[in-house]
């Protein structure tokens, strides 16, 4: 199914994402503009700035860096033109967020699908997201293999099957029971069918439940159980709208899983773009993927450059 029409052809990525961050974009980007138009890095307008940035959740340790590697290329570069130092300002924000960018590579093992976990706390978009997933796996030419994990939300287990409907995909689903059991499963019919990816669902839970929390634990250690080198990723889905809540939320479920990657969803209905600068320096993982539209095609591989010139226009 596709969400383009015959007559409207689909716009590139690069525009989806400039178009999906307007937001935050509105919010860095024109005030951005207007403080470089006095042509000149001087102390007020990094005052301004730093005031800025902070109110679009960059926070301080990478506002600090930010403005501190702005000042250095005034000063080497003399900078005079509201051009060079919009220009030099991407260079800033791409520099941070380069180490951010790391896309996600299918290699299933032999005889083994690839297994991905996929966690987050309720709400953030999880389950949109494997639909979205399986989607851009398929396209690159993978069969996938949808695990309905969540078997807490009735609604959650429906949602994936239409999905799977949608990309004639399977789901292995269950009304209730072990969530670990679905999954443990769903990797073994992989195995079965050849199916190169598994994509496993887990229910939405908050980093302060901490009985939830050992129970994606334990999910993890039943799916190393089904396959020895599984999960070969394991992806924390981030509501783009929270802001500096993300840190937290990272630093909880890495310790309760390994996460190995990002997706950051909800950006297109977001000022709080900013907070993945935020996220390189105090919690660095490789950002797989970014949502920015509620098209299918809208789940993109994350491009520091482009979130760059997006951001500041």
């Amino acid at each position: 199914m596709s969400d383009a029409t015959d007559n409207q052809p689909r716009r590139s990525w690069r525009e989806r994402l400039f178009a999906g961050l307007t937001k935050t974009r509105q919010q860095i980007g024109g005030s951005v503009r207007s403080l470089f138009a006095r042509g000149q890095v001087d102390d007020e307008l990094l005052e301004e700035l730093e005031a800025l940035l902070l109110s679009a959740d960059v926070g301080v340790e990478a506002t600090i860096i930010l403005i501190e590697d702005l000042r250095q290329r005034a000063r080497k570069h003399k900078l005079q033109t509201p051009e060079a130092i919009q220009s030099a300002m991407v260079d800033c924000l791409a520099d941070l967020l380069q180490p951010l960018e790391a896309p996600l590579q299918i290699s299933p093992p032999a005889d083994s699908p690839f297994v991905i976990m996929v966690a987050g706390i309720n709400g953030a978009g999880k389950t949109t997201t494997l639909g979205k997933l399986a989607h851009h796996f398929q396209a690159a030419g993978h069969s996938v293999l949808l695990a309905a994990g969540d078997t807490f939300r009735a609604a959650a287990r429906e949602q994936l099957q239409a999905w799977g409907a949608r990309n004639n995909v399977t789901v292995i689903a269950q009304e209730g029971g072990d969530p670990s059991a679905v999954i443990f499963d769903a990797v073994h019919a992989a195995k079965a069918r050849g199916i190169d990816v598994v994509l496993a669902d887990t229910a939405g839970r908050l980093p302060t439940q901490m009985h939830l929390m050992d129970e994606i634990a334990k999910i993890r250690r039943v799916i190393t159980k089904a396959e020895a080198t599984a999960p070969h990723e394991v992806l924390l889905v981030l509501d783009g709208t929270i802001g500096q809540n993300a840190i937290g939320q990272v630093k909880a479920f890495d310790k309760a899983i390994g996460v190995t990657g990002l997706v950051i969803t909800k950006l297109d209905g977001s000022a709080k773009g900013g907070v993945l600068a935020a996220i390189a320096k105090q919690c660095p993982k490789p950002v797989r993927y970014i949502g920015v539209g509620e098209q299918i095609e809208d789940l993109q591989p994350f491009s520091a450059r482009a979130f760059a010139e997006a951001l500041v226009g």
